[in-house]
């Protein structure tokens, strides 16, 4: 049976990827850029739910891969707190100016990590030349990688996905993920011969607030400050079932 991976930003969400039988989570927060670094309390109950491998992303902030000095700093320290909270894994990317993999900062990331599980993400996306960039991804020693085929979608992105899962060749785990759901992750593993899948299967969730201060913004103008998006555990429950 393929292994599903959840993206999750709260510790409702890492609840019902379990509850619906995903095996780990990605724990991340601000998931609407792509997900950034979660909070030490954040992680610390996540690591309380028993039944789930837990994955913590490193990643300082939103926007390119393309780190200085200070935030390759912030991520070793976050990978550090990761390993004293007991986290299982870290999900790390960074990239080069001209589109390569940065191999000196994911080094020093994996060296704090510490013998904890590594997943590059989709930073794997915005490389130029994905066939060198998974040599170099085996090379660093890491577990697998997160990635859409360099397209908008994993559908989208199959026919890549399908070379790289035979590049591999069992030497690192390729991992289909982007606009995975119900429809579409038995086809994403059929077609690419690939065995992890990673999905987000959220659902929006209205806020319980009864006075609600309209005009008012935390942020985005055009953000709802009285939504959210959470993980639906009848979508995990779905996937899972459409991949066993």
């Amino acid at each position: 049976m393929a292994i599903l991976e959840i993206c999750a930003g709260s510790v409702e969400s890492a609840i019902a990827a379990r509850d619906g039988g995903a095996k780990r989570i990605e724990l991340c927060a601000a998931l609407e850029v792509g997900g950034v670094t979660p909070s030490a309390g954040l992680i610390a109950e996540a690591r309380k739910i028993e039944g789930l491998i837990l994955n913590v992303i490193i990643r300082p902030r939103g926007g390119d891969f393309l780190y200085n000095e200070y935030e390759v700093a912030c991520m070793t320290e976050d990978i550090r707190t990761c390993k004293r909270l007991g986290v299982d894994g870290v999900v790390i990317g960074a990239l080069t100016a001209d589109g390569d993999i940065d191999t000196a900062t994911c080094k020093k990331l994996i060296e704090a990590a510490e013998g904890m599980s590594i997943t590059f993400h989709r930073a794997f996306d915005m490389c130029r030349d994905p066939h060198k960039a998974l040599e170099e991804l085996v090379s660093l020693g890491c577990d697998r990688v997160l990635t859409s085929g360099q397209a908008p979608t994993a559908e989208a992105g199959i026919p890549l996905l399908k070379q790289l899962v035979e590049k591999a060749a069992g030497r690192i785990i390729i991992m289909p993920g982007c606009g995975v759901n119900s429809a579409n992750a038995a086809t994403i593993l059929k077609d690419t011969g690939a065995t992890e899948i990673h999905a987000s299967a959220r659902k929006g969730v209205g806020s319980g607030m009864v006075f609600r201060h309209s005009g008012v913004s935390m942020g985005n103008p055009d953000c709802d400050e009285y939504a959210r998006k959470e993980t639906d555990v009848n979508e995990v429950r779905a996937i899972v079932n459409s991949i066993a």
